[in-house]
């Protein structure tokens, strides 16, 4: 490709709002994947960057119905049809400004977009109808562990390797960390970053906190290129590497921009499998958010914090998604959205994660300039993958091009299946793995503890609470102001 039709892309790639990602080029070796579909090759990303400047709104509810009207039978994804909002204010105050900016920063971004077609669906047998567990209350707090699979990079490789589960493919066996410092050497969070193959083939990602990202090439590129094109920009200005696949160091990039932030800004989402067997674990959640929320806004930091919820059951129940846009009011919060939430429904074991996450991702006011981009997701099932809609691989790779990061936590009765995806989610997008404990494994409702069923090792446990605030603390650490 000549070098003036390669800059003229990476224009239009970074003067683009978000992106659309091919499907999984192959799957992963001795591991059980869904068929890979055939796929178009995208170069412009179609997900709207965050760009919301505030949360200042009432709480209100947008609901999508789990049973499309005159639909009784489980089957295709029911068209959302949004119920009126508990409170009267509107939940996208700002989507149609957005909107208007998203649409006129498209005209640099190319036009030609194809959906990628969903893969078949496995065998209806993989997922039979289960009935749901019924647990005695836990006594005491809970208690959970947490590993960071970014840091034990090899164990996780070996984790994946022996967990035979269906999922969706995405290999990350190749890895690169790419580093963004203003000229001061400090890290520069929340810079934009396009990189892209020769053939065309591309993704998008945030930096975090400290200036950093992992990219992984063979997640996005079919045609494993030699060689990647590396742009970055940030408060209008812009800067290139070079990365080479099989480099061990790090990519470095310089961009002129004052790292600084006068205050940490947070957006801090929480995504709730709301099915009848989460009925200890939305009960618990609800005693200890209160005091969640009053830690994290006591950090040292004193961030700016913004709320938001989406819980969810699956297809056949009274709803699909109910969700609660970010707002700054953590009262009215935890009155409104978070305690007349319930446990019902499900039925079969897998639930409606896909659509989700994919809710989480796209329809949330997530703000821009620098905000650090948090979900904490609690479940005790994997995503359905045996229908059509919303693919969580997919919106994983969305959420490291929006600078999201997902702290998955596994909740009682999560299967392997369900541990794979739910790390597969939280590794991809730099954020933990967190899973509850017990004092014995193999019966949950033995109360708090240290045991747990899952495949990990070297953990430490503590509260939940006291778990999801230093794990926010650590991220929020980075913005303090320098000594």
């Amino acid at each position: 490709m000549p070098a003036f039709r390669r800059a003229a892309l990476f224009v239009a790639l970074l003067a683009a709002t978000g992106t659309a990602f091919p499907a999984p080029p192959w799957p992963e070796p001795r591991t059980a994947t869904l068929p890979a579909p055939t796929w178009q090759m995208r170069t412009s990303p179609d997900f709207q960057a965050p760009s919301a400047t505030d949360c200042v709104r009432p709480v209100t509810m947008r609901e999508v119905p789990g049973r499309a009207p005159g639909d009784e039978q489980r089957g295709g994804w029911p068209e959302p049809v949004a119920r009126a909002s508990v409170l009267p204010a509107p939940m996208h105050a700002e989507r149609g400004r957005a909107e208007a900016e998203a649409a006129s920063r498209a005209d640099f971004a190319s036009k030609a977009r194809e959906a990628a077609p969903t893969a078949p669906p496995p065998p209806p047998a993989a997922y039979e109808r289960r009935p749901v567990p019924q647990l005695q209350p836990q006594e005491g707090p809970v208690t959970a562990g947490v590993v960071d699979d970014n840091g034990d990079f090899s164990a996780y490789l070996a984790f994946r390797d022996r967990t035979q589960v269906t999922h969706r493919a995405r290999d990350v066996r190749e890895r690169h960390l790419l580093v963004v410092r203003d000229p001061g050497g400090r890290g520069v969070p929340d810079a934009e970053v396009a990189i892209q193959a020769p053939s065309g083939a591309a993704t998008w990602a945030r930096t975090d906190t400290a200036g950093r990202v992992w990219i992984h090439p063979d997640a996005f590129d079919p045609e494993r290129s030699g060689r990647y094109e590396v742009s970055v920009r940030k408060q209008g200005r812009e800067a290139s590497a070079s990365l080479r696949r099989g480099q061990k160091s790090a990519v470095e990039v310089t961009l002129d921009v004052q790292a600084a932030v006068p205050r940490a800004r947070l957006d801090l989402l929480f995504l709730v499998d709301a099915t009848g067997s989460m009925g200890d674990e939305i009960g618990k959640l609800k005693a200890t958010l209160r005091t969640i929320v009053g830690e994290v806004a006591a950090l040292p930091s004193r961030p700016d914090v913004c709320l938001g919820l989406v819980a969810y059951r699956d297809k056949g129940d009274d709803f699909l998604l109910r969700s609660f846009d970010f707002t700054n009011d953590s009262q009215q919060f935890l009155a409104s959205a978070l305690g007349p939430l319930r446990a019902q429904g499900g039925g079969d074991y897998p639930e409606a994660m896909n659509e989700a996450l994919h809710e989480a991702v796209h329809k949330m006011s997530w703000r821009g300039d620098g905000a650090t981009r948090l979900v904490v997701l609690l479940a005790d099932a994997p995503p359905h993958l045996d229908y059509g809609g919303p693919r969580y691989d997919d919106d994983m790779l969305a959420a490291l091009g929006k600078g999201i990061k997902v702290f998955g936590v596994g909740a009682s009765g999560l299967d392997r299946q369900g541990e794979f995806i739910q790390r597969q989610i939280a590794q991809y997008t730099g954020g933990r793995f967190v899973f509850l404990t017990y004092a014995d494994a193999r019966h949950p409702g033995s109360g708090p503890g240290r045991e747990t069923a899952h495949d990990v090792n070297n953990y430490s446990v503590d509260t939940l609470d006291r778990l999801v605030v230093r794990l926010v603390s650590e991220e929020l650490a980075p913005l303090a102001p320098s000594p």
